[in-house]
């Protein structure tokens, strides 16, 4: 990630009930004006722009209405209609704390931090993210047999508890607020725990 070059500051775009994760993909349909101005000049620059989520009704100041923490994404696939929206599909990259919010331009724009993942000790990496795999397995055994390769398939690409994490909470949690927790904590060994405890609440094993 590192050779990306990430910017210090980016156009950051709010959406209630929408937390994307590294790692992740999420397709948006770009027609506000503010919105298509900050797609055109992240086109322009990096091919970045952060998401975070809306926290009730917008304000002039995003500080008092965003998220602290967003993700941070790599514009992918853009199209522009020929009406003037844009289809596109953004790139998680890494967690971003907003520092700053600039208010001279016309969309929501801000100076980030990137947020680093640890977890500790590494020595129980392997058997924290077994846990976790198996978790998922057990939240999806009443699903078809193909369905249930496809989710193993993309769940072992997580070779770490960082980006398993991120993989399964991307794919699998579907609660805007614990979605919106998981982000927010840095630990990846406590995000599995918050994990496991979504998956075994929601499909109601054990």
């Amino acid at each position: 990630m590192s050779a990306l070059h990430l910017p210090e500051t980016c156009g950051v775009m709010l959406l209630p009930d929408c937390t994307l994760f590294p790692h992740g993909g999420l397709p948006l349909r770009i027609f506000e004006p503010r919105y298509r101005k900050m797609l055109e000049d992240s086109l322009e620059g990096s091919a970045f722009f952060a998401v975070t989520r809306l926290l009730g009704e917008e304000t002039r100041n995003p500080a008092d209405c965003a998220a602290e923490v967003g993700t941070i994404g790599l514009v992918r696939a853009s199209h522009q209609q020929e009406d003037g929206t844009s289809q596109l599909l953004l790139h998680g990259v890494i967690r971003v704390k907003f520092t700053h919010w600039h208010l001279e331009k016309p969309y929501p724009y801000a100076t980030i931090e990137p947020l680093i993942t640890f977890f500790e000790p590494e020595a129980q990496a392997e058997a924290a993210m077994k846990t976790l795999r198996g978790a998922v397995e057990d939240a999806i055994r009443d699903m078809p047999d193909e369905v249930k390769q496809q989710v193993m398939n993309l769940i072992h690409h997580g070779n770490e508890p960082p980006l398993l994490t991120d993989i399964v909470a991307q794919q699998f949690v579907h609660d805007p607020d614990v979605r919106q927790q998981i982000l927010e904590t840095d630990s990846a060994g406590k995000r599995i725990g918050m994990i496991c405890e979504y998956l075994r609440k929601a499909t109601g094993h054990g």
